[in-house]
């Protein structure tokens, strides 16, 4: 009988180190998945799990349910995990909510660069995660967890229910990396890329994490734009522009040309102005209207009166703002408690102001503007 006990013991410290060599790096990294300052739906994690862009970029994988997919084999290796996400869809094909506002500005006394950003959506958990990829800039990227299966119901509060975070690696929505550069996403109803060409897909938020991971710079991230298609979801019912800014003050917003097989559209900076702004609608020579205009972008989020409102505060700083002042301009145009035509009700889930010299992100979650959240990049 102890012979037989020392045996199931043995087998026992066999497995436990099989599962600790198997999946160390996910363990350690679901281990540091924390609420912050008591809110149960803001969380940060440190990814410390080894991941592979060049395998995503091979495999093309384009869509949400590919890319979680792809994600339940590279972290279930084998096990029955299921990730779904809410992005999807309404009866009309689109998303009518998801309205976001996006600046690069100057600090004061030539110091650098702020870069704002409000995500407005359903109210949903956050994710701050950080990551120090091997052959890559570390980053901080932060995402909206209903992408990767959360919700006010459904939240990481034990080890098992946490193991969806490991997506959020391939899912930011907005983020900066170690050299200062910056980038987020913002919707565009009915817009969905499909670049269709010789080289290698890439997903909506896949191309974020391929330039936060390689490129420290503007330009190197256009060049590696070129490198790929980007297709967004047409499940989703929604395309997106970019906005890329990097710590000497570049700025472009990408766009595809819906009108000429989705071909990228480049709109820079404007050489008189220290600001650059973008919500959503086109704003690209070709497309951009001073009136809404649903053919180029989303009139129910208001998005040409968010535009104005913030343009109008940036031009009367001379694109130069404090910190407190960036944050001002954010809290212009949130939402709170937002009717849609439908009946469905939008909030600002956070507003972002980046530091591109310093590395930090002063977060305010839901609409409390009373309370900044601060991450630094370590």
């Amino acid at each position: 009988m102890k012979k037989f006990l020392r045996i199931l013991l043995a087998l026992a410290v066999v497995l436990v180190l099989a599962v600790l060599l198997v999946w160390q790096g996910e363990i350690r990294t679901l281990s540091t998945v924390k609420q912050v300052g008591g809110n149960p739906y803001l969380y940060t994690m440190e990814f410390k799990a080894s991941y592979d862009l060049d395998e995503v970029v091979e495999k093309e994988v384009d869509t949400n349910a590919e890319l979680l997919d792809y994600v339940i084999s590279r972290v279930g290796k084998g096990l029955p995990i299921k990730i779904s996400s809410s992005q999807v869809a309404d009866e009309n094909g689109e998303l009518k909510t998801f309205s976001c506002t996006s600046f690069q500005v100057k600090k004061p006394d030539g110091k650098g660069y702020w870069y704002g950003r409000n995500y407005d959506y359903f109210k949903n958990p956050t994710l701050v995660t950080f990551s120090h990829p091997r052959n890559g800039y570390a980053s901080i990227g932060v995402s909206d967890m209903s992408h990767i299966g959360y919700g006010l119901d459904k939240l990481p509060t034990s080890f098992l229910k946490k193991i969806n975070c490991m997506a959020a690696i391939y899912a930011p929505v907005d983020g900066i990396n170690e050299k200062g550069l910056c980038t987020s996403i913002m919707a565009l109803p009915r817009q969905a890329s499909r670049q269709d060409t010789e080289r290698k897909d890439v997903g909506t938020t896949m191309i974020m994490r391929l330039w936060l991971d390689r490129c420290a710079t503007v330009d190197e991230a256009l060049a590696l734009l070129e490198t790929v298609d980007v297709r967004h979801d047409a499940i989703v019912g929604s395309g997106y522009h970019y906005m890329i800014a990097d710590a000497q003050g570049n700025c472009v917003v990408v766009e595809f040309d819906k009108d000429d097989g989705w071909k990228t559209i480049i709109v820079r900076k404007p050489a008189d102005r220290d600001y650059m702004l973008v919500t959503n609608h086109l704003i690209n020579p070709k497309h951009f209207t001073t009136e809404p205009d649903a053919s180029v972008g989303n009139p129910n989020s208001r998005s040409w009166w968010r535009y104005e409102t913030a343009d109008a505060y940036l031009a009367g700083h001379g694109g130069i703002l404090t910190l407190e002042q960036a944050q001002e301009c954010l809290s212009m145009v949130h939402w709170a408690d937002l009717q849609l035509p439908d009946g469905k009700v939008e909030d600002t889930q956070y507003s972002n102001v980046y530091d591109q010299q310093n590395l930090t992100l002063s977060l305010r979650n839901w609409n409390d503007y009373d309370t900044t959240h601060k991450f630094e990049l370590r």
